[in-house]
């Protein structure tokens, strides 16, 4: 058999390229949803639904995706989900129907939903041996910058010009997923695959194994920062009279910063150890969100500095999760990875449906210091982890 080692780094380098692009389209519809909203006369308690609707198809459904990819053992999913992504979120904005609106949402949500687990369990297989969470690191950073990419390239043709240009988005992610199609190697082709998983014992023994549920909570509790950041900040700085570019650039270094958290990650966790990133990522949300709700109205920039610290100290420990997770029972790494970086994001959306009609009721600021209150709470979990 050929080395199969330059096949396996340029695989990773498109399903980084890949996950970077879909996560484009994952981030496009925040910044603007106030501004969509307007336009077919939303509040934004029903706004935040939505929003929640596309989260709940691009990640509570990861799980089974993962399952079908660990079975299946083939690349279809990785371009199917990528294709649909890009086609169906931006022609969403061009909605004047509500109906339509969710519609066109939950199929590039799905397609979303589609590439996650298996690229994710791709990225695994594929990764180096010696330091597998450098390859997971890389993968999840540029996920993450993708994501933090949406919203300024969205509010910016939103407000240069106009939402109905919005569906030009589409040529990068068709392009993409076709080019991945000749440069991602059949998983057969780099090592045997595994025997056909049932579906009942797999999820029997993740949904039991404690230290599985633990870092699920954990990756719910940052998800819950993110999401309560990017969902409701739109609308508090549109209520300021913020314009939608500022809105998505604001977005957009929040979660870039996120990018290098995960970047830097395993350098960091190999200086001072997974247990203080995950306290580090945890515990210091709380007091950021203090200082920048005293902060964002007299002094919006250094707000927004804080905004920033707080996104890549959140994101730091998400490698970190990830690859703590999949080595707790690595025969079932498509469908980890849907838990973790899927499951998580829609218990999530669940909760943030509801969130939007209490902020409306009892104030944005309120309920983003409430969330934040909850990981630092939650931080005692963390010495489960290395009790062995």
């Amino acid at each position: 058999m050929k080395n199969t080692l330059p096949s396996n780094k340029k695989a990773l380098v498109w399903l980084s390229g890949g996950h970077f692009i879909n996560d484009i389209y994952t981030g496009v519809l925040n910044p603007i949803m106030p501004f969509i909203a307007a336009k077919i006369g939303l509040s934004m308690a029903v706004a935040t639904i939505i929003l929640t609707i596309s989260h709940i198809f691009s990640s509570l459904m990861q799980p089974l995706f993962g399952f079908l990819a660990d079975n299946i053992v083939k690349r279809s999913f990785i371009f199917w989900g990528l294709i649909l992504s890009s086609i169906f979120i931006p022609l969403s904005t061009l909605s004047d129907n509500p109906f339509i609106l969710v519609l066109f949402i939950i199929i590039g949500s799905i397609g979303s939903s589609f590439f996650h687990p298996q690229a994710l369990g791709f990225t695994s297989r594929f990764a180096d041996k010696i330091n597998p969470g450098k390859s997971m690191a890389i993968f999840v950073a540029m996920g993450t910058l993708g994501y933090s990419f949406g919203p300024v390239i969205s509010s910016a043709i939103t407000q240069f010009l106009g939402m109905h240009k919005m569906p030009l988005m589409t040529c990068l992610g068709v392009t993409w997923a076709l080019l991945m199609f000749n440069f991602v190697p059949k998983l057969s082709l780099s090592e045997p695959v595994i025997s056909k998983i049932d579906f009942k014992t797999a999820f029997k023994r993740i949904l039991t194994n404690r230290k599985l549920n633990i870092l699920n909570l954990i990756a719910m509790l940052k998800t819950m920062i993110n999401s309560s950041c990017f969902i409701l900040l739109p609308f508090l700085w549109k209520n300021m009279g913020y314009k939608p570019f500022y809105i998505g650039f604001a977005l957009f270094i929040f979660i870039f910063a996120g990018g290098i958290g995960s970047l830097v990650s395993n350098f960091v966790e190999r200086r001072i150890g997974a247990a203080n990133v995950f306290y580090i990522s945890m515990i210091s949300t709380f007091p950021l969100m203090l200082l920048f709700v005293f902060t964002y109205k007299a002094h919006p920039t250094i707000s927004l500095a804080i905004f920033v610290i707080m996104g890549f100290i959140t994101m730091m420990a998400t490698p970190v999760t990830m690859v703590m997770a999949q080595n707790v029972l690595p025969e079932y790494k498509s469908i980890i990875s849907g838990f973790i970086n899927g499951f998580s994001w829609g218990i999530v959306a669940i909760v943030m449906s509801l969130l939007g009609f209490v902020a409306e009721n009892f104030g944005i600021t309120n309920v983003l210091i409430f969330v934040a209150i909850i990981p630092a709470i939650c931080s005692v979990l963390v010495k489960e982890l290395f009790k062995d």
